[in-house]
């Protein structure tokens, strides 16, 4: 079983973006030992009561203020999606490493263009933040897939649903297009998904074909911004109505290396699931079901004894999914100790020199994410398979 454990001499950390993201990287940081030494927001005076909030010492005005700081050493980027490429790469170039939230980038034109640069750095770590894969009874799928207890993999299967955008008057940043592949749904949440379903099984997605729906062609946008996930029956501001291109709902169908099918959809408007993935593997010795909501309860199939379920304990799991489960069975990990364990991977990383494999999503699985939806706009849009670009 791991432990919980501080870092010796991690490198200080500028976090970028405070939302609703941002203060979760800043507590998972605080838990492992690495300072967050400063923060850049939008302006100065929406920066200050974060700030104040986290126990944040510094408040950047700018970009280049935050990256010519000589005490950072890390840049953690939970800023708005169009902007992740600016701030990855030049915190890159001025030699930081970089945690950065999904996506990495817009296009795939913009994450070849990190990953090589990164490539080029090998002495800075560049990850994406797809924290799912860092729940102990993920990493225990991924083990037991790996070492054959699923036999030949057949299928992955399910699906990532949340209700906070049911309403017309539901409004986020996140449902305004992003000139790209103007994906939502899929590229906020099902990226999460399709992230986790390639780690456990080790296989990549390789071609797809994607049915995508907006069932709120308008909604009422607050004139002065909306806050992510705010509660129905918070103060109503005025609104004015917007045109959504964005998609509510994705089903996408999948073939996947080795011969492997695959299928999930993604719902942004069904009500009653908060934040609910559902992972299915299924092979030809047994199958294994997760779901986010039960986060510490892992089903096992199989066709000729009986099937079982796991509890999430330590003493029960693999050695290498024990070593990210660190409280004994019965003592909850959810959410923010899947945080807590990627911060931990990588920051780890980071004292090894950056030697050997990285054991964190780096740029290149951002890479193939966004690759991944393209070609899901793509099929969409032309109503047929596309094979996802190399």
């Amino acid at each position: 079983m791991g432990a919980p454990h501080a870092l010796s001499n991690p490198p200080k950390v500028a976090l970028i973006g405070g939302g609703f993201i941002g203060p979760v990287h800043a507590e998972a940081l605080r838990r492992i030992g690495v300072q967050v030494a400063g923060l850049l927001d939008i302006s100065p005076e929406k920066a200050k009561p974060l700030a104040d909030r986290l126990g944040i010492p510094k408040i950047y005005n700018t970009l280049d203020e935050l990256l010519a700081d000589p005490s950072v050493g890390a840049v953690h980027l939970a800023s708005p999606n169009n902007i992740h490429f600016e701030h990855a790469k030049k915190a890159l170039q001025a030699g930081k490493h970089v945690l950065c939230e999904k996506p990495l980038a817009i296009s795939s034109k913009e994450t070849a263009e990190l990953v090589k640069l990164a490539a080029s750095k090998p002495n800075l770590a560049a990850g994406v933040n797809y924290n799912l894969r860092f729940y102990p009874l993920c990493q225990e799928m991924h083990t037991r897939v790996a070492r054959g207890d699923l036999g030949r993999i057949l299928s992955v299967s399910g699906s990532y649903t949340q209700d906070w955008l049911l309403l017309e008057d539901d409004y986020n940043w996140r449902v305004d297009p992003d000139g790209h592949t103007n994906l939502r749904a899929i590229a906020d949440i099902g990226t999460h998904w399709m992230d986790l379903a390639q780690f456990v099984t080790g296989r990549h997605i390789e071609s797809v074909n994607a049915d995508l729906a907006t069932f709120h062609p308008h909604r009422n946008k607050p004139i002065g911004g909306a806050e992510t996930y705010t509660s129905p029956t918070a103060v109503k501001k005025a609104t004015e109505p917007v045109k959504i291109v964005t998609e509510d709902y994705g089903a996408v169908m999948m073939h996947l290396s080795d011969g492997a099918r695959g299928l999930f959809h993604v719902m942004q408007m069904h009500g009653g699931r908060k934040n609910r993935l559902y992972l299915e593997v299924c092979g030809t010795e047994g199958s294994m079901v997760w779901d986010s909501e039960a986060p510490e309860l892992l089903w096992l199939g199989r066709r000729g004894a009986a099937n079982q379920v796991l509890n999430r304990d330590p003493s029960l799991l693999s050695a290498e999914a024990g070593e990210f489960s660190h409280y004994p069975g019965g003592h909850a990990e959810g959410f923010p100790d899947a945080f807590k364990q990627l911060d931990l991977a990588f920051y780890s990383f980071i004292a090894s020199g950056c030697k050997g494999k990285a054991n964190f999503p780096t740029f290149a699985d951002g890479d193939r994410e966004v690759r991944i939806c393209e070609a899901i706009a793509d099929s969409a849009k032309k109503r047929q398979w596309v094979n996802v670009g190399a």
